[in-house]
């Protein structure tokens, strides 16, 4: 009796038949480096495959976005029977680079890209009954887009001896842009004990600066690189009078650059407090004067009231009787400074009336 071969002989001959045969088995090729493109051109994603095309060939492009699972891929087109379907998003923008893709090549060309072209793209060819061992490709999309314009802040105790964080943050850039600072020179010299964490432009070297030394007559315009260039944030400590001025982000990438600039405004409170000390004086001045002013305007009024009470036709105390004529005489105490007026009979002198008598 002739003994039959055992099942996992039968197994490795039933493989070895199949991925001998020709057209049993699907290879797909996809370029192994991420594809990167600017704004607004075309992509050509490049697929290609080896495989004998039969009646139930098909051909499937799908997307996924940044950091999500290839689960959640969302379909681009689809051929099969011979017909070509687009959908989805993209539908109105891709195409095959071959059509009918029948000769091995799969290529996608996506028009026109966008931002949210960013992801991975998939390219899956399908020919049953054929035995594939890699009928998948994948794809990784990069649309190039320059740094939108930075916003640019800073927070801290802007006084001397104090420190501040300056900080630039781009909404829109692909690749991430990295953030560099540089400080406008001033005509005022700098104060060798400012510091700031950073690199030396002239070394490369991290560490922490000497603000004075950095900016002479030979940095004009000192360029700090940010202790997280990803972060675009410089920290600026022991701050002085010469760490004032005008400060410049830049944010950069392969595509281009933009800036922004913001104003460091370093205050010394000893100045401040001289400065208010002065003010104060001259305040109290202005409102002493203030105060004489209205006193004398009180006192003139008051005088020219008097003046319209006891003027014209009132009757003056003085005023002397009629038939009477009176000789005053005023002497002046100048020891008392006291007026005086002493009536006397010899000087007082009565009218005899012209009028004849009746005896």
């Amino acid at each position: 009796m002739t003994q039959l071969p055992g099942p996992s002989l039968c197994g490795a001959l039933l493989c070895w038949v199949c991925l001998s045969a020709p057209g049993l088995a699907v290879e797909v090729e996809v370029p192994a480096e991420p594809l990167g493109v600017p704004l607004g051109k075309t992509a050509e994603l490049t697929c290609s495959y080896s495989t004998s095309v039969g009646d139930n060939f098909a051909l499937e492009w799908s997307f996924v976005q940044p950091g999500r699972p290839i689960s959640d891929s969302q379909p681009i087109l689809y051929f099969t029977n011979g017909q070509l379907y687009p959908t989805g998003s993209k539908a109105e923008r891709a195409s095959l680079l071959h059509n009918p893709p029948t000769g091995g090549v799969a290529s996608l060309k996506l028009t026109d890209v966008r931002p949210s072209d960013t992801g991975t793209y998939l390219c899956h060819v399908n020919n049953p009954p054929d035995f594939y061992t890699n009928g998948l490709g994948l794809i990784n999309l990069t649309v190039l887009v320059p740094p939108s314009r930075p916003w640019c802040s800073h927070s801290g105790q802007t006084s001397v001896g104090g420190s501040a964080a300056l900080r630039c943050s781009s909404s829109e850039g692909a690749p991430r842009p990295v953030y560099n600072w540089v400080h406008l020179g001033s005509s005022s010299p700098p104060s060798p004990g400012s510091m700031v964490q950073g690199k030396d432009p002239a070394t490369e070297e991290e560490g922490t600066q000497d603000l004075g030394k950095a900016r002479n007559s030979t940095h004009p315009q000192y360029k700090f690189q940010a202790c997280d260039e990803v972060t675009g944030q410089l920290i600026l400590t022991n701050l002085s009078l010469a760490s004032a001025g005008t400060y410049r982000c830049v944010a950069t990438n392969q595509m281009g650059s933009a800036s922004c600039e913001l104003t460091l405004s370093v205050t010394d409170p000893s100045k401040g407090r001289v400065a208010g000390a002065l003010i104060g004086v001259l305040l109290g001045v202005l409102i002493l004067s203030v105060a004489v002013f209205c006193l004398r305007r009180f006192q003139k009024e008051r005088r020219k009231k008097r003046k319209e009470i006891y003027g014209g036709s009132d009757l003056r105390e003085d005023a002397v009787a009629p038939g009477i004529s009176e000789q005053t005489s005023v002497r002046a105490d100048s020891s008392k400074g006291l007026l005086e007026s002493a009536p006397s009979a010899s000087t007082v002198t009565t009218t005899k009336s012209k009028l004849p008598t009746i005896v």
